[in-house]
C-alpha cells in the first residue's frame, strides 16, 4: 500500500507571528490548526524559537514547554502531527538569539539583522557549533522537549533546525556532521520512533557550506529541501512551476533517499491587484520580489504540486499558514522584510486565498507517494558536486528543464 503523500504547511499564527510563544493564545491554535485541518493537511511545522525557548542555557521557559503541549494537544484533536523544529535561530529575514549568546567582542551580523529579548539589537553573538555553552544548551532544550514529549501523539518528526546555516556556519565539514551525529544520537537515545531531519535550503545546493546535502541526510531519516524560485535570480520565471520539483529531485540524487519539500510558497499582492514586483532596501540592501497575483500564484501551486508527485517527493509542505494582520508590520520581521507579510495561505483577515482552495483540492484527490518518473541523474559524485555547486545544480536545470536558466547571469 503506498504511503500518503505529505501535505503540510509551516505555521506561525497571523495575529503573532514569532512573538506568539511570549504572548500565547490556544483558542486562537486552535481556530487556526482547524482551518488547516479543513484544507486536508496533515502536517504542521512549528519553530521553537530560541530567544523565548531558553532564557539560560541550562533552562528550558516553563510557559513555552507548557504551551508546546498545549499545541501537540490541538494537534492531536485535529488529526494532525507537528514537524517541531529545534533552537530556531533564523526566521523570515533576521536571526533571533537569546542574550546569554550574544558577545559584543563578536562582529554585529548586520543592519537591523539580529532580534533577542523582543528587540533589534546592534551586537555579535558566539558561534552555536563550536561555543561549549551553546552545545551545551541545545543538548538541554533536546533532552527536555523530547523527554517530556516523545510520547505525545501530536509529534510527527523532530528537527535540528530552521536552515541553520543562516544563523551560524560550521566551520568545516567535520564539525557539521559532529553536531548533527550529537544530536541526532541524543534525540534517538530518548525517542527511536519519531523521525528526524534538519531543515537544510537551496543555499546548500548553491555554496560550498559545511552541511552537505549528501553528509547530512545520511544521518537524518528524512531529507528535505526548501526552494524559492523568486530568491534564485539565474532562474528566468520567479513563479517557474518546475524549480521546486527539481531541487526536490536533486537532493534526491545526491542523498539516495525521496525527499520531502518542507518549504514552498510565494508572496501575493493585495486581492484584485495584478501581478507586481516590489523594490525596497530592507537591512541596507536593494531587495526585488514578486508579489503575485492571487490567481496566478493559484497556477502556479497547482502545477508544482503534481510535479512534485511525478519526481517521487514524500510531500508538500507550503510557506507559511498566514499573511500577518498590519499590527505586526513595524515589527521584525515585517518591518524590514516587506514581503513576509503576504506569504499566507490567508490573508490578515483570514479568509483563504485561492492557492488554499488549490490545496484542498489537491488533498482531496487522497496523493500517495509515487516512484520517480522524472529524476535528476548525477554524472559526478556528490563530493565532486560540491567542488562546484552553483555550477552543478544551474548545468544539471538546463539538463532538466532547457531555457529554464539565464545563462548570461
Amino acid at each position: 500500500m503506498s504511503e500518503p503523500f505529505i501535505l503540510g504547511v509551516n505555521y506561525w499564527p497571523r495575529r503573532k507571528a514569532m512573538y506568539w510563544w511570549s504572548d500565547f493564545d490556544a483558542g486562537e491554535v486552535r481556530e487556526e490548526f482547524a482551518v488547516i485541518r479543513d484544507l486536508g493537511m496533515t502536517v504542521v511545522r512549528i519553530f521553537l524559537l530560541w530567544d523565548d525557548w531558553q532564557p539560560t542555557p541550562d533552562s528550558v521557559s516553563e510557559d513555552c514547554l507548557r504551551n508546546l503541549g498545549t499545541v501537540l494537544d490541538i494537534a492531536a484533536e485535529n488529526g494532525l502531527g507537528l514537524d517541531v523544529t529545534f533552537f530556531t535561530g533564523h526566521m523570515s529575514g533576521p536571526n533571533w538569539s537569546p542574550k546569554w549568546l550574544l558577545d559584543p567582542n563578536e562582529p554585529p551580523i548586520g543592519q537591523d539583522k539580529l532580534v533577542s529579548g523582543g528587540e533589534i539589537v546592534n551586537i555579535g553573538y558566539r558561534n552555536s557549533y563550536i561555543d561549549p555553552v551553546a552545545r551545551a544548551a541545545q543538548r538541554f532544550q533536546v533532552r527536555t522537549v523530547v523527554d517530556a514529549y516523545k510520547d505525545h501523539p501530536g509529534v510527527w518528526m523532530w528537527n535540528l533546525g530552521n536552515e541553520p546555516d543562516l544563523f551560524a556556519i560550521p566551520p568545516d565539514e567535520a564539525t557539521a556532521i559532529g553536531w548533527l551525529t550529537e544530536m541526532r544520537d541524543l534525540i534517538k537515545g530518548l525517542d527511536p520512533k519519531h523521525l528526524l531531519t534538519c531543515g537544510l535550503h537551496s543555499a546548500s545546493l548553491f555554496d560550498n557550506r559545511p552541511h552537505r546535502i549528501h553528509q547530512t541526510f545520511n544521518l537524518m531519516d528524512v531529507p528535505v529541501m526548501h526552494s524559492y524560485p523568486q530568491y534564485i535570480h539565474v532562474v528566468r520565471d520567479p513563479l517557474d512551476p518546475d524549480w521546486v520539483p527539481y531541487t526536490c529531485a536533486l537532493t534526491s540524487a545526491l542523498c539516495g533517499k525521496p525527499t520531502l519539500m518542507e518549504e514552498f510558497g510565494g508572496c501575493t499582492n493585495t486581492p484584485g491587484k495584478p501581478s507586481d514586483t516590489w523594490k525596497w532596501q530592507p537591512y541596507g540592501e536593494d531587495r526585488e520580489v514578486l508579489m503575485a497575483s492571487e490567481d496566478e500564484f493559484a497556477a502556479y501551486i497547482e502545477a508544482v504540486l503534481p510535479k512534485l508527485v511525478e519526481v517521487g517527493a514524500t510531500g508538500a509542505m507550503m510557506w507559511c499558514y498566514a499573511d500577518y494582520v498590519p499590527e505586526l508590520w513595524d515589527k521584525p520581521p515585517c518591518r524590514d522584510s516587506w514581503h513576509e507579510r503576504f506569504f499566507g495561505l490567508v490573508r490578515p483577515d483570514g479568509t483563504l486565498k485561492p492557492h488554499a482552495e488549490v490545496i484542498k483540492r489537491f488533498a482531496a484527490t487522497q496523493p500517495t507517494v509515487q516512484p520517480a518518473k522524472r529524476t535528476v541523474t548525477l554524472d559526478i559524485t556528490a563530493d565532486e558536486f560540491y567542488e562546484e555547486p552553483a555550477l552543478h545544480t544551474i548545468r544539471l536545470y538546463e539538463q532538466y528543464k532547457p531555457g529554464g536558466i539565464r545563462l548570461e547571469f
